[in-house]
């Protein structure tokens, strides 16, 4: 069964700030069929010396990559995890990336989280159960 859903998308960006968003939407996009230890291992090592995120930095990677994917702007959360967390690490932090469940209504989701706190989702931490987490790494 489908249900009906409006995306929302913020305003389109000039082309020059679409650049690396778009570059880390498409390697996401090919991470995303790969096995979840892969998936991890490979985002630890991009991880390695970046700084942690603050929750203005990963608020506004997760904007840029909704406004340049469809994909990422709707159900597709591994990709668009994946993508905030790279498109933070062309910039020089990481978000600590989630893959897990969301108990409320339960599903498999994946996410990004500064201090404890989701980025950009509609339920608050407490409905969000982690079960792979990459955080920043010496």
């Amino acid at each position: 069964m489908s249900l009906p859903a409006a995306l929302t998308r913020p305003a389109p960006m000039p082309l020059h700030r679409r650049v690396l968003p778009l570059i880390a939407v498409a390697v996401a996009r090919m991470l995303i069929g790969r096995r979840p230890v892969r998936i991890r291992q490979l985002l630890e090592f991009a991880s390695r010396g970046a700084r942690p995120a603050t929750l203005a930095q990963a608020e506004r990677a997760r904007e840029a990559v909704v406004s340049v994917s469809l994909r990422c702007a709707g159900q597709g959360c591994l990709q668009r995890s994946i993508a905030v967390a790279l498109l933070c690490r062309a910039r020089g932090t990481w978000p600590t990336w989630c893959t897990g469940v969301r108990t409320s209504p339960f599903s498999a989701h994946a996410w990004v989280e500064v201090d404890g706190h989701p980025v950009g989702e509609p339920l608050p931490a407490g409905h969000y159960r982690p079960l792979l987490t990459v955080g920043v790494t010496a």
